[in-house]
């Protein structure tokens, strides 16, 4: 009889990695159900990550001291995630899942630039590799009859800042470790705050209504308990998976997500997923997967 999987420091941080990719796949699901309850655009991802960080409140009042000003290295890290986190979350709202998913997801382009520019890490040809398989996904995705690629409309582009601004956020990450409930208290505010930024800018602009607050009785009820059981453990798995794995190994963990909300938005919403999309999401995880995969089974 097989012995049980031992829970180890890294097969636990694995678990943490492969429960994010997973949660964070069928996040659109209850975003859109709170934009047909009248929270359009980034006010849906605003009572989202409120209501989590509102649960979480009393660990933050605990370790005020972690949080206070002179720790700019921490904050940064944090912005950087939590910004990342609300453009990608209020990008569900404006444009199809895929597309969010795909844009997202050239982040392993970032993080190769960010690592030559930043820290001279050297750019292998294996990575060149990821980031042409990344671009192909981009043209089959988002490529026009004229050639061009170029996101249309302001979920894409949400998406797509959101990727830039998580390669920052990681790479700062593994380079400043701190404790996983330190930066996911962190993660949690600054991801409020700017989906308070978005959610107001978004209004001005005429992407989004100002919600009827006096409807947030009828979403309650069922946003409160997906707040403890899908944003804050999934909050703690993104910050604690990083933290204990290699880049890589995060990485093909990840890219799950990719393939569930791929999946549940064709099911559940409709959305287009034909060849062109398969395409599209076989190259972006290629990019994803490429250099583990190389190391693996050189």
């Amino acid at each position: 009889m097989r012995s049980k999987l031992p829970l180890t420091t890294e097969n636990l941080a694995k678990i943490a990695c492969l429960y994010s990719g997973i949660t964070f796949g069928v996040y659109w699901i209850p975003l859109r159900a709170l934009g047909e309850a009248g929270f359009t655009g980034s006010w849906a991802v605003l009572l989202f990550n409120l209501s989590a960080l509102c649960i979480v409140s009393p660990v933050l009042f605990v370790r005020w001291r972690y949080f206070i000003p002179g720790r700019f290295r921490f904050h940064m890290c944090a912005i950087f995630c939590g910004f990342a986190f609300a453009l990608y979350a209020g990008a569900f709202m404006y444009t199809e899942v895929v597309r969010v998913l795909i844009m997202f997801y050239l982040m392993p382009i970032w993080g190769f630039l960010l690592g030559r520019v930043v820290i001279g890490e050297k750019i292998t040809p294996i990575r060149w590799g990821s980031m042409a398989f990344g671009l192909a996904g981009l043209f089959v995705i988002c490529g026009s009859n004229s050639g061009l690629v170029i996101p249309n409309n302001p979920g894409d582009w949400m998406a797509l800042a959101a990727g830039v601004l998580w390669a920052a956020g990681s790479m700062m990450l593994l380079t400043n470790r701190d404790d996983t409930v330190n930066y996911t208290i962190g993660f949690l505010f600054w991801a409020t705050v700017g989906s308070i930024l978005m959610a107001m800018l978004g209004t001005n602009l005429g992407f989004a209504t100002a919600p009827y607050w006096t409807g947030l009785g009828d979403v309650l009820y069922w946003l409160v308990p997906l707040a403890v059981i899908l944003i804050i453990p999934s909050a703690l798995a993104t910050i604690y998976g990083p933290s204990k794995l290699n880049p890589g190994v995060v990485g093909l963990f990840f890219m799950t997500e990719i393939s569930v909300g791929a999946v549940t938005a064709a099911i559940f919403a409709g959305e287009p997923f034909g060849l062109r999309e398969i395409i599209g999401v076989v190259l972006v995880t290629l990019a994803g997967v490429a250099e583990t995969l190389y190391q693996i089974y050189r």
